[in-house]
């Protein structure tokens, strides 16, 4: 199993702009083989630096079908807006990508 991660530092006041984004895309992932599932996860806000801390997850069979799903025709249609709504992040979206230890 492989879970891929973006990390979102979102300008505050934002954060309901950004979540509809989300909530609303035209999502094509659960035609991708291998695909499992979708996370968006809100995080601290930061009030010093004027943002809140957001992460996507998806959840994978294997780190293969994620790569498969980057090279495709439904992830250039899922990102061709990105970064194009009114929620401004701070900074550019961190990746992270993992595989599970299996018995661990």
């Amino acid at each position: 199993m492989y879970i891929a991660m973006n990390r979102f530092k979102v300008k505050s006041g934002t954060e309901g702009d950004f979540e509809a984004i989300w909530k609303n895309r035209d999502s094509s992932l659960h035609e991708m083989t291998g695909f499992r599932e979708f996370h968006l996860l809100r995080g601290p806000a930061n009030a010093e630096e004027g943002y809140t801390l957001y992460a996507t997850h998806t959840v994978w069979a294997s780190q293969e079908d994620f790569v498969a799903w980057t090279k495709s025709e439904n992830f250039r249609n899922a990102h061709k807006n990105a970064g194009s709504g009114k929620a401004a992040y701070v900074g550019h979206p961190q990746f992270e990508g993992f595989s599970v230890v299996e018995g661990a």
